[in-house]
């Protein structure tokens, strides 16, 4: 592993243990060269994945973007940070086990619109505002009115 600080390829793992979501190995690692201590995770990479965009562009499936925008969405929100790695591993290992290796960018999103539903409404929302590009306060109005459920006053 190079070392991020002086770029000497020849660091030595000084502890290694399971991480919190124990889907992964947290590694602390140490550079003889500069003294530089910094840590690494290791994950089980079942397959490499494709992200199909929109307009047929293809790209690379990113984790660490996928749990940037799950952050953005679940940010000042009363969620563990464990819970929130907990689900971005989730959708992960669901995306992976699908058996394919191409995989479109709305799936991708609705998985994640799906995950967040059932952690945090006002997450769910932000997601959505981003995902479904919303243009205008009434797009809000009319997705959020649709997770009312409906009361015999609103009839």
């Amino acid at each position: 592993m190079r070392c991020p600080f002086c770029g000497n390829i020849d660091t030595q793992v000084k502890d290694s243990r399971p991480a919190e979501d124990h889907v992964s190995i947290r590694r602390r690692r140490f550079c003889p060269a500069c003294g530089g201590r910094f840590t690494t995770y290791e994950r089980v990479q079942l397959r490499d994945l494709v992200v199909i965009k929109s307009n047929g562009r293809r790209e690379d499936f990113d984790r660490d973007k996928l749990e940037r925008s799950i952050r953005i969405a679940l940010q000042k929100r009363p969620i563990e940070p464990e819970r929130m790695d907990q689900m971005i591993s989730g959708i992960v290992r669901r995306l992976e086990s699908m058996g394919e290796t191409d995989i479109p960018s709305k799936l991708i999103g609705e998985i994640v619109m799906e995950a967040l539903a059932r952690i945090d409404t006002v997450a769910y929302v932000r997601f959505a505002s981003v995902y479904k590009n919303f243009q205008a306060a009434d797009d809000f109005d009319k997705f959020v009115s649709e997770l009312r459920p409906e009361t015999p006053a609103r009839k």
